[in-house]
């Protein structure tokens, strides 16, 4: 099989989290450039994991069981987690199960039991929401704001800029996983969605 690229493999990212716009200006703010740049690695995270059906979503590449479907809900749990740190609010999907904070393994397990459909709408929904949760507790107080839950151990708040860029770190890791894996399914690779 040839290797597809972003210029040859029409996989919507629309679906799942658009593309940034425009790269921000040399002179952007610090709220501006992060933002950017989590929302590029969501945009490159929804491209990696997009269009595929369960079997693919749910294809081990051993000797690792790392699937794209098990990153989708990872990273849904994540999104959920942290926005708890911007609104102070109890938590959605799917940390809103007693098995999500028991069981560090179930949202890996439970992946494979999720259609396509509910797993891009788990992570979509997110994702969503910790975006728009985001912005409003950026609008309010900025990066230095206390982060609702998040504490260091003797119990000081971290502010939001340790939780912003923590996200941004968890799809760093998780984008090369992806990256990874999806072309092992279907050789599509590239850097950037196609916009």
């Amino acid at each position: 099989m040839a290797p597809m690229t972003d210029d040859t493999v029409p996989v919507p990212v629309p679906s799942l989290f658009p593309m940034p716009p425009a790269e921000p200006s040399s002179t952007a703010g610090e709220v501006e450039m992060l933002l950017f740049a989590l929302d590029r690695s969501r945009a490159q995270f929804a491209w990696k994991c997009g269009g595929l059906d369960a079997a693919a979503l749910n294809r081990p590449h051993p000797p690792s069981a790392l699937t794209l479907g098990g990153l989708l809900k990872h990273m849904a749990l994540v999104e959920e987690r942290y926005a708890v740190d911007f609104t102070g609010e109890a938590p959605g999907p799917p940390l809103d199960v007693p098995e999500a904070v028991s069981d560090p393994q179930w949202v890996w397990r439970s992946a494979a039991d999720e259609t396509p459909e509910e797993l891009y709408g788990l992570w979509r929904g997110a994702a969503g929401r910790s975006r728009a949760a985001m912005v409003r507790a950026l609008a309010d107080g900025g990066l230095d704001r206390p982060a609702a839950y998040t504490a260091w151990a003797d119990g000081t708040p971290v502010n939001l800029r340790r939780i912003v860029v923590d996200l941004h770190d968890e799809y760093a890791r998780h984008v090369g996983h992806a990256d990874l894996l999806r072309e092992a399914v279907d050789g599509l690779v590239g850097e950037d969605p196609p916009r």
